[in-house]
């Protein structure tokens, strides 16, 4: 049996056993097509089929995109790694730090100790975090009322850290803040700036942070694992217009797209005679940028809408500049040194820099990093990196 075929009939037991309502997954050195298939439906009430013009929401796996557009500007001499971004972004100068509670409740709040800067962003170092994986600033956002990023509301992005800028990893909406410097610098929305200098050179037409109206028939519907095991549709969405372009989520791809702009990654910067990064950029963007730091798990506050998560729990784990880079092999599966992260619904994707794979996998289900898809993603993975 083939590698594709087994890959094919990996994912159609997926959907046949509940595992997931319809996947797409794709692999590919950087000269040619590995795999690419689709299993299972968009969506399950109307009987859609999953293929690989499927629109997926990928939520943070936009960060990596974001990213890119900034190390342009960093190429290009507009913008530092390591300088202080208060000029640029004022909120940045010197932002609050929530140094705990008082005994009515109230947050106790100082001013950070030093500025924040774009390498700190970029790596999770900053101090900002996410509510979803924070007691502690869901508690300050509880008292109040700091709306969460994927209201789209721009005082989301006000929040305190957690600590000074430098002093320890982690995970949060610094990249979101990215794409503000992005459009401070450039003079362009973020979706603009992404559309002209990431999209178009690569051709990727299926990506944007809004939808088209001949785009919407397309898209993958979100599922909800149920306390069972099974999963239920959850309701379409009506968002109110965003107030701000998020560089952390939002972006919605095909899994083709996608597997476009990580072949344009493991190529040095470059494909097809587009040139979007030098090659010695990418390679910075590949390092450990966090040094001693460690990044530890995620502990969730709101179980339906993410496990628990630790990544290869056994190995010691560091951040690039958006990635994160698994420090040894991972036996049957990633070489150490490789690139990935996901997105909330359970979309991932992984860079093996040493055997020169880039690879997508894309459902919509919640929460992230459910086991039962994770156990899917393994699978296919090993599929991918073992023999023929």
């Amino acid at each position: 049996m083939t590698r594709a075929a087994r890959i094919d009939g990996l994912l159609r037991n997926a959907v046949e056993s509940g595992v997931v309502p319809g996947v797409v997954a794709l692999a590919a050195p950087s000269g040619h097509i590995l795999y690419a298939g689709a299993a299972g439906w968009r969506s399950l009430s109307g009987r859609a089929p999953m293929d690989l013009d499927t629109i997926f929401l990928i939520g943070s796996m936009t960060k990596a995109l974001t990213a890119t557009a900034a190390m342009q500007l960093v190429e290009q001499g507009r913008i530092g790694l390591d300088e202080p971004l208060g000029y640029l972004v004022p909120y940045l100068e010197s932002p609050p730090v929530l140094e705990g509670f008082d005994g009515a409740g109230n947050p106790r709040l100082r001013p950070a100790t030093r500025p924040i800067t774009l390498r700190q962003l970029l790596t999770h170092t900053s101090g900002f975090s996410y509510e979803l994986w924070d007691p502690e600033l869901l508690r300050y956002a509880e008292r109040t009322g700091l709306p969460a990023v994927r209201t789209g509301r721009l005082a989301a992005l006000y929040a305190p850290l957690r600590f000074d800028p430098g002093e320890r990893w982690q995970y949060g909406i610094g990249i979101d803040w990215v794409g503000r410097v992005i459009e401070a610098v450039s003079g362009m929305s973020l979706d603009s700036y992404l559309a002209a200098r990431v999209y178009a050179p690569l051709g990727l037409g299926d990506t944007a942070h809004w939808l088209r109206p001949d785009q919407v028939a397309r898209r993958a519907h979100m599922y909800a694992r149920t306390p069972d095991g099974g999963l239920e549709e959850m309701p379409g969405e009506s968002p109110q217009p965003p107030e701000f372009v998020s560089g952390g989520g939002g972006c919605y791809t095909t899994g083709g797209d996608y597997l476009t702009f990580l072949r344009m990654l493991l190529n040095g910067g470059r494909l097809d005679g587009a040139v979007v990064l030098r090659p010695e950029t990418v390679a910075l963007m590949s390092q450990n940028h966090i040094g001693g730091l460690t990044v530890g798990p995620l502990r969730t506050t709101n179980p339906q809408r993410s496990a628990d998560i630790d990544f290869f729990p056994t190995i010691a784990k560091k951040w690039g500049l958006s990635f994160l880079i698994n420090t040894e092999d991972v036996p049957g599966r990633r070489s150490a040194g490789s690139l990935s992260w996901g997105g909330i619904a359970n979309t991932y994707f992984w860079i093996d820099l040493a055997r020169g794979i880039a690879a997508v996998f894309l459902t919509e289900v919640l929460p992230f990093g459910d086991p039962a898809v994770l156990r899917l993603l393994d699978a296919f993975e090993r599929a991918v990196e073992g023999p023929a």
